[in-house]
C-alpha cells in the first residue's frame, strides 16, 4: 500500500515557528520508518519577510524540498497545500487566525500554540465554533505535559502512589522573556499578560495534578527587575517579571505558583512538587530527575530515578516535549475522530482563565473568582 501523506503548513515562522520545523522533520524520518505515513511541510505563512527567509534557509539545511510562502494565512488556507495548520504565531493573531481555519469549507486541522487566546471570551468563540466542525482536530500546544519528569510525576501521582493530592507548588526560575518580531510580547494587551503567556503551562499542569478545576485565585506580582529601561514607540513594557500565584480548587487541594524571571543562576528553571496525604513526588528540569516517597518510610523510603522517554528523536528547545506534542497530534489526526486530540480547546481555556484571574488578582488586590472570569 502507498503511505498516507499529512501535509502541514506552519502560520508564523518565528523562533517556535522554525521549533516546529526542525519537530516535523525528525517526526516524518520517524513515522515513514515506523507507521508508513509521511509528513510533508509544504507551505509557511508569515507576513514578516525576514521569518519567512529563515524558515526556508532552514528547511535548505534540513534537506526539505522548499516550502511555498505566503505571506498570509488565509492565502495558505486557499491553495490547498496542507491538510494540518500549526498556530505559531503572535498570541494575539491567534483568535483572528483559529477562526478562518476553523470556518473554512476545506478541513484543517489545528496545532494552537499556548495561549490558546489572549482572552477568556475569544477562548469560548473558538471552542463554540469548533463544535460545528466535528471534522477537525484542534489541539492546544500546552506541551510541558509530556517533559519526561513531568510525565513520570503525572503517572505517579494518577497510580495512587501519593494518595489524595492536596498541594501542588512549581516553580518557575529563568531568563527574562526573548526579544520577538517587533518586540510584540512586552506589552500585556498582546500577550495576555506574563500569566497567561508564560504561565498558562504550569495552571494546566495544576489540573491535571489536582484533577480538578479552578475556583478562585490570589495572586501577588511586579515588575520589579526586567524591560525597565526599554521602550517600544514611546511606550514602556508593563509585563510582570515575578509574581507568586494561589489557585484553589474544587476539590479542596490548592496550587502555588512561584515564578521570577531574572533568575538565571538556577540549575533547575521548573521544580514541581505534588504532595498527597500519602506522599510526595517532586520533577525537576532539565535534571530530569523525579523523587517520590511515602510519609511512612521517611526520608530513607525516598526514590530518585532518570525520566526518559525513548520515543523522543528531537530534543529542541523544549526537552523532547515538543516532539511528542506532534507525535499525539499526528496520532490524532490518523484516528480521524476516534480519539480527541491530547489536549482539547478545555484545557486551553482553563489555563488561560486561570492566568486572567490571576493577572485580574494582582491589578485589584484581592482574590479573584474563576466564576467572574469565565461567567456564564
Amino acid at each position: 500500500m502507498a503511505a498516507a501523506t499529512v501535509r502541514y503548513g506552519i502560520v508564523g515562522v518565528g523562533m517556535m515557528g522554525r521549533e516546529h520545523l526542525h519537530n516535523l522533520v525528525h517526526l516524518a524520518a520517524e513515522v515513514e520508518r515506523e507507521q508508513s505515513v509521511k509528513v510533508r511541510v509544504t507551505g509557511l505563512a508569515d507576513p514578516h519577510h525576514e521569518s519567512l527567509s529563515l524558515g526556508l534557509q532552514l528547511a535548505d539545511e534540513l534537506g526539505l524540498p522548499a516550502p511555498q510562502t505566503i505571506s498570509g494565512h488565509r492565502e495558505l488556507l486557499g491553495s490547498g497545500l496542507c491538510d494540518a495548520v500549526i498556530v505559531s504565531s503572535p498570541n494575539m493573531t491567534h483568535y483572528e487566525i483559529l477562526m478562518d481555519i476553523i470556518n473554512h469549507p476545506q478541513p484543517h486541522h489545528i496545532l494552537v500554540e499556548k495561549p490558546l487566546c489572549t482572552t477568556v471570551q475569544d477562548c469560548k468563540k473558538v471552542i463554540e465554533a469548533a463544535k460545528q466542525r466535528p471534522d477537525i482536530i484542534v489541539q492546544v500546544g500546552l506541551e510541558y505535559r509530556y517533559m519526561p519528569p513531568v510525565a513520570k510525576l503525572i503517572d505517579i501521582v494518577k497510580s495512587g502512589t501519593l494518595g489524595q493530592v492536596r498541594m501542588v507548588a512549581i516553580r518557575e526560575h529563568r531568563f527574562p522573556f526573548l526579544v520577538k518580531v517587533n518586540n510584540w510580547n512586552r506589552f500585556n494587551c498582546n500577550s495576555g499578560g506574563t500569566l497567561v503567556e508564560k504561565c498558562c503551562h504550569f495552571f494546566d499542569l495544576m489540573r491535571l495534578f489536582a484533577a480538578a478545576n479552578p475556583v478562585r485565585v490570589m495572586a501577588s506580582g511586579a515588575i520589579d527587575v526586567n524591560h525597565k529601561d526599554e521602550m517600544y514607540n514611546g511606550k514602556v513594557p508593563d509585563i510582570i517579571d515575578n509574581a507568586y500565584v494561589i489557585v484553589e480548587f474544587d476539590n479542596g487541594s490548592r496550587g502555588m505558583l512561584d515564578l521570577c524571571m531574572f533568575a538565571e543562576g538556577s540549575r533547575n528553571e521548573q521544580e514541581i512538587s505534588v504532595v498527597g496525604d500519602i506522599g510526595k513526588g517532586e520533577a525537576l528540569v532539565p535534571e530530569s530527575i523525579v523523587r517520590f516517597g511515602k510519609r511512612t518510610e521517611g526520608r530513607d523510603g525516598v526514590v530518585t530515578i532518570m525520566a526518559e522517554d525513548e520515543r523522543i528523536k528531537y530534543q529542541g528547545l523544549h526537552h523532547g516535549s515538543s516532539y511528542l506534542e506532534h507525535l499525539n497530534f499526528l496520532s490524532a489526526i490518523r484516528a480521524q475522530g476516534a480519539s480527541g486530540p491530547s489536549v482539547n480547546l478545555s484545557d486551553g481555556l482553563l489555563s488561560v482563565a486561570i492566568g486572567v484571574a490571576g493577572q485580574l488578582s494582582i491589578e485589584q488586590g484581592r482574590f479573584v473568582t474563576m466564576e467572574e472570569v469565565l461567567g456564564s
